[in-house]
């Protein structure tokens, strides 16, 4: 199937595709007037590649795990348990991207907490009392 046609079929925009092309993701076949070929199994490779894209993995890591993976139909499945140590790899990198967010989120919490415990609403006094504290007044 050509371009158009499988940019329907996956939900990628072409753009992407092409992305993909250069990452060596997908090799879809070149015909002789240049246009890309794409085969139905591309189909399952691409949704496969969305999936682990959207389990945060990069696509330089996604080209590495992606020969050992099959399609099971449906979409891209492990065949192997070499490539466990990388998932496990990735699965700790965001588990502290995670922890880094709840951190975060954690510390606005505070800052929310104190503000509104200083009870001050209008926005003008907020700014002349922060100009204040900077040496600004």
């Amino acid at each position: 199937m050509r371009m158009g046609e499988f940019s329907r079929r996956t939900g990628v925009s072409q753009r992407l595709l092409r992305y993909y092309e250069e990452q060596g993701l997908i090799t879809p076949l070149r015909r002789p007037n240049g246009y890309r070929e794409y085969a139905e199994e591309d189909v399952a490779t691409v949704r496969g590649i969305r999936m682990l894209l959207a389990a945060g993995l990069n696509t330089a890591t996604i080209a590495e795990l992606l020969p050992c993976m099959v399609n099971d139909g449906q979409t891209l499945a492990p065949s192997c348990s070499g490539m466990l140590p990388d998932l496990n790899r990735e699965r700790e990198r965001i588990d502290e991207a995670v922890a880094s967010l709840l951190a975060a989120r954690d510390a606005l919490d505070t800052i929310i907490g104190a503000t509104v415990s200083a009870g001050i609403d209008d926005l003008e006094a907020c700014d002349a009392i922060g100009a204040a504290r900077l040496g600004f007044s």
